[in-house]
């Protein structure tokens, strides 16, 4: 092992004692100039609490000598009265001057310990009396000004004192005042940052009148509620994020369809999968007293003769109902034929007759008809006979020509329908009509005076079957029809061309106790008995639809002075709102 190479100590010698162990690995750095500058500074500070320390021991020495001087006793630090020395045989005391000094000292603190505790309390209803200061030559000449009692200061003559909050903020105050003024180096505030203030704030008197508890009452049970308020933004930032969500749950749907789709397309028999049939369906689950079909050969399992059950011995042959749309398809109307068609048709059909009745005339079956004679074949027919006499035969031609004639004549009217006949089959007709759907027709006519136009409306409305009424009113008049859609199509035309509602002529003579030419508005002639000018006088359809079924039992007409009384008429068939939409229309 080599040996280690010697350390020169200070003289530069070489040292071969082993040198102790030093607590930094590194030796200690140059001081630089602003090290040297802080170590001043706080020398200077040092010496600045060095010097206030000292005036406050003075201070409280000086007022130590006060309060001895009061009491007639040496102030501390003062020589007592020198005692007797004991005679020794020399003539000198016996004790050393040291022990002797502190030996008085001590009793000298004995003594005024026990002046203290022997001292009565003085009574509360005299004042303190405030000590007198101290002589002049007995004042330490550096000491600083005295500090009185505030409580004592403050007592007025009532003797009363200040209040302890007043009196806790005069004692920080004088506090303040006395306290050493804090070192603004930085080196000295580091050093001085691990002190605690809980010094300081015990010394404080807590405030009686101050509540520090979280009650603010004796009944307080709970703290009270404080005032949250939103930050900016936040409900934005929640709306965004259920947007985001919703977001990705529309993509995540999106996605599981697109897949679904792609699988459907990869494999289109595992997409049409049908489930197997269960072992027993809903609706039979009520009639079987088993969860499956196997019990239907045992009668006690099924509930068909039991009172409760839906299923019974009797069979219910339900009422046929036609379906209500059938009334309403419109037949298929045959197809029309030309005239060369129709002539081609009727010789086909009756070659086809002839050829049958040739094949009976040469069976026997029937007779040969006799020829048929007109004029311009009569002397080809019978050459003969119309030489020999043919003023007989002309007269047997017009004879079976005649013949002829009211045979087709007699056919003709055994076709034609009688009167009877004819208005039960234009009944019938219109009843049909009226079973495939009520029509509804209003009309408003502004004036309705003629006589040949009520007439019109009247007898059109009675012909085709429609019920109604007609309002006649001095402003306008109102008709309202209802019935088959072919009956309702013709009284339309009959209203909006046929009738000339211009036309206006004078009234013919109306057989006496007539209501309505009792009336003069309803005359075609007005009070001098000129026409009325009925230039402007027209029809208007103002409502068309269906209903579900007639709403007026015959047709009619009623004469109503006021809109009142229209209204009251109308109202009986829930239709009087008819008569505001005629009085709106212009």
């Amino acid at each position: 092992m080599p040996e280690k190479r010697p350390y020169p100590d200070d003289n530069g010698a070489r040292n071969d004692s082993k040198r102790p162990r030093s607590n930094n690995a590194s030796p200690a750095p140059a001081t630089s100039e602003k090290m040297r500058a802080a170590l001043a500074a706080k020398a200077k500070v040092d010496a600045q609490l060095a010097a206030k320390r000292e005036a406050g021991v003075a201070d409280a020495r000086a007022r130590a000598a006060a309060i001895a001087a009061k009491f007639g006793r040496p102030a501390p630090g003062q020589p007592l009265p020198a005692a007797t020395p004991s005679p020794s045989t020399n003539g000198h005391s016996t004790a050393p001057a040291g022990q002797s000094s502190a030996e008085d000292k001590n009793a000298a603190l004995r003594a005024q310990l026990a002046q203290v505790l022997a001292r009565k309390p003085e009574s509360t209803a005299t004042p303190p009396q405030r000590p007198p200061p101290p002589p002049a030559h007995a004042r330490p000449q550096h000491s600083p000004p005295e500090v009185e009692d505030v409580s004592q200061r403050a007592r007025g003559g009532l003797n009363v004192g200040l209040h302890p909050s007043l009196m806790g903020e005069m004692k920080q105050d004088s506090k303040a005042r006395g306290k050493p003024m804090a070192p603004k180096f930085a080196t000295t505030m580091a050093n001085r940052r691990g002190e605690s203030p809980a010094a300081d704030e015990e010394k404080e008197e807590k405030n009686p009148y101050l509540d520090s508890s979280e009650k603010a009452g004796p009944d307080r049970t709970r703290l009270p509620r404080k005032i949250v308020m939103n930050q900016k933004g936040k409900y934005i930032e929640q709306a965004a994020r259920l947007r985001r969500q919703e977001e990705m749950e529309a993509l995540k749907r999106r996605i599981a369809a697109e897949t679904r789709k792609k699988q459907l397309e990869e494999s289109n028999e595992k997409g049409f999968l049908i489930p197997e049939p269960p072992a027993c369906e809903w609706w039979d689950e009520i009639l079987l007293d088993a969860t499956d079909y196997a019990v239907l050969n045992d009668p006690a399992k099924l509930k068909f003769n039991n009172d409760d059950s839906i299923v019974t011995v009797y069979v219910q042959h339900p009422v046929e109902i036609r379906p209500p749309q059938e009334k309403l398809v419109i037949p298929v109307k045959p197809m029309y034929l030309t005239k060369t068609e129709t002539k081609k048709v009727r010789r086909q059909r009756r070659a086809a007759e002839n050829k049958e009745k040739q094949a009976k005339i040469r069976l026997g079956l029937e007779p040969p008809p006799p020829p048929k004679v007109k004029r311009g074949n009569m002397m080809r027919v019978l050459g003969e006979q119309a030489i020999a006499d043919p003023t007989a035969i002309e007269a047997l031609v017009e004879k079976q020509i005649r013949e002829r004639q009211e045979a087709h004549e007699e056919a003709n009217e055994a076709r034609r329908l009688s009167k009877d006949q004819r208005h039960e089959k234009l009944s019938a007709q219109q009843a049909a009509d009226a079973a495939k759907g009520m029509h509804l027709c209003v009309y408003k006519i502004n004036n309705l005076s003629y006589g040949k136009h009520r007439f019109q409306v009247d007898k059109n409305a009675k012909d085709n079957a429609l019920t109604g009424i007609t309002i006649l009113n001095p402003n306008f008049s109102l008709v309202i029809v209802e019935g088959g859609s072919k009956s309702c199509d013709l009284y339309k035309k009959l209203m909006l061309h046929r009738i000339k509602w211009t036309e206006n002529a004078m009234p013919n003579s109306v057989r006496e106790g007539n209501k309505e030419a009792e009336v003069a508005w309803l005359n075609s002639v007005d009070e001098q008995g000129q026409l009325k000018d009925f230039s402007q006088n027209k029809c208007t359809l103002i409502w068309e639809g269906e209903e579900k079924q007639r709403a007026f039992r015959k047709w009619g007409s009623r004469v109503c002075e006021t809109d009142g009384e229209a209204k009251e008429v109308l109202t009986r068939a829930k239709m009087d709102s008819f008569w505001a939409l005629a009085k709106s229309v212009a």
